[in-house]
């Protein structure tokens, strides 16, 4: 495909936290944390053309010094703790920016495509597969390969307070904690919905584990803050209480309270209803109680792999997009204010934008991994 040009996530209070050994532990740098970001001072990204990233919602997009070729999704993007420093996932490659994502280079390939990234404290993050195994920490340029506890891993969430404590979901929803690293796993509680559902998903809240919401097929959501001990079954789903599917949810790292989700109300799903029964949902109980806040339409489209990235500082804020390359459509970049009720979206060329993170002292500074589909 040609390209047209750019527009514009108690079992932990159960578990005995051990200190884990010195080679599990995520280096540490002084000067870590928010304050030590910079905007990027480029006008161009230097790279292969995965990662670009916008300062006014996706009006004007930094152009990139590569174009992306062949088919390629970017679904792994995070900014580390470690001050200018990023990485994103593209493919089966492991890039990184130490300049604010100025320039991006290629460090390691990894075991597993279509991985995602969770960033963890001291400079590390770990890259996992959504309903796969594979499973890494990286360290600077270093991918230590990890064993997954499940076949299939749903969700994998870090802690800010404890380096080294990772906590990852399986296909069932079952919690599993590690408190050296990855290297080892013990159960966590129960499985969400008890183990019967098939689950499309857990998201973790960023600054707490033990906080977690999980989507389940024609069971709607449920939600843990005991890191999985009890599970409670969230409403307001469905029109009439009945089943709904919850595809993704994001917790707002602005406020654990705000809960976004991505789901679809099986009652009113029949073919040609005006939404299909697709929505975007705000909840403002960490997870517990849901409004529907946008439907499915012409002019905002939903899908179920709809990404959802809300704000890192104000959490009436949600950030989502539509991308096809049919017909070279290119990417709705939408962002939906809970104070107004508006949806507002900018446009760009590429096929796709499969991750979004922000830059910790420049919030406004939105980093995109975008997406080329072809298809011959």
């Amino acid at each position: 495909m040609q390209r047209i040009g750019i527009a514009a996530t108690a079992a932990a209070a159960a578990l005995a936290l051990v200190q884990m050994p010195a080679s599990a532990q995520p280096p540490t740098t002084a000067a870590d944390g928010p304050a030590s970001w910079t905007a990027p001072s480029c006008a161009r990204v230097t790279g292969d053309g995965s990662v670009t990233f916008t300062t006014d919602d996706g009006r004007t997009l930094a152009p990139t010094s590569g174009t992306l070729k062949a088919t390629g999704y970017t679904h792994g993007l995070v900014a580390l703790d470690t001050p200018g420093t990023l990485l994103a996932t593209h493919n089966d490659a492991l890039l990184r920016s130490t300049d604010a994502g100025c320039v991006w280079q290629r460090v390691a390939t990894l075991g597993g495509a279509s991985t995602r990234l969770a960033a963890a404290p001291g400079g590390r993050a770990f890259v996992w597969q959504k309903n796969g195994r594979y499973l890494a920490r990286v360290d600077g340029t270093t991918v230590t390969p990890l064993k997954a506890p499940t076949a299939r891993v749903s969700g994998l969430g870090t802690d800010r307070a404890r380096p080294g404590h990772v906590r990852l979901a399986g296909a069932d929803g079952q919690l599993y904690d590690s408190v050296d690293g990855g290297a080892t796993w013990r159960r966590a509680g129960t499985p969400a919905f008890g183990g019967t559902a098939s689950v499309y998903g857990v998201a973790f809240d960023p600054a707490d584990p033990d906080h977690a919401v999980a989507g389940g097929m024609a069971t709607g959501g449920a939600v843990t803050t005991d890191g999985g001990v009890t599970w409670r079954a969230a409403r307001g789903l469905s029109a009439d209480g009945g089943r709904a599917n919850l595809f993704d949810a994001a917790v707002s790292p602005a406020d654990p309270h705000v809960v976004y989700a991505l789901g679809v109300d099986l009652v009113e799903a029949a073919p040609g209803s005006s939404s299909e029964g697709r929505h975007l949902y705000r909840s403002a109980d960490g997870g517990l109680t849901y409004a529907k806040v946008v439907d499915d339409s012409a002019a905002v489209k939903l899908t179920n792999g709809t990404l959802l990235a809300p704000s890192p500082v104000d959490p009436k804020v949600l950030h989502f997009t539509f991308g096809t390359y049919f017909q070279n459509y290119g990417t709705d970049l939408f962002r939906y204010d809970a104070s107004t009720g508006r949806v507002t979206a900018t446009h760009n060329a590429y096929d796709g934008v499969s991750a979004i993170a922000f830059n910790p002292a420049r919030p406004e500074v939105m980093y995109l991994g975008v997406e080329e589909v072809r298809v011959d």
